[in-house]
């Protein structure tokens, strides 16, 4: 995984990585707000999900203490990390001022 994830981040378009959990609940309502951005923002971002329990060595590395947990990569640079919900109007804010 971890090679895999390195050819993801190490592009250049920002990257909106969201470690999650299936048995957190608040990790549940970010899938329709993490559509929504991919569908407002298209081609400006690539979203990928990351289950921190099948990940950890990944979840470890990054540092991730709780779920949900997004960070924005570009050029396999981290440019951005906070833990908790958001909605998608601070997302697309924040990857934005990231493109």
């Amino acid at each position: 995984m971890m090679s895999s994830f390195n050819d993801i981040i190490n592009k250049d378009k920002p990257v909106l990585v969201d470690f999650f959990a299936t048995w957190c609940g608040p990790c549940q309502t970010m899938t329709p707000i993490l559509k929504e951005v991919k569908e407002d923002l298209g081609d400006n971002v690539k979203i990928i999900k990351i289950d921190v329990d099948k990940n950890k060595a990944l979840a470890t590395k990054f540092q991730v203490r709780g779920v949900p947990t997004f960070m924005i990569f570009k050029n396999g640079k981290k440019l951005w990390h906070e833990a908790g919900t958001k909605t998608a109007a601070q997302l697309e804010e924040i990857i934005l001022k990231n493109v």
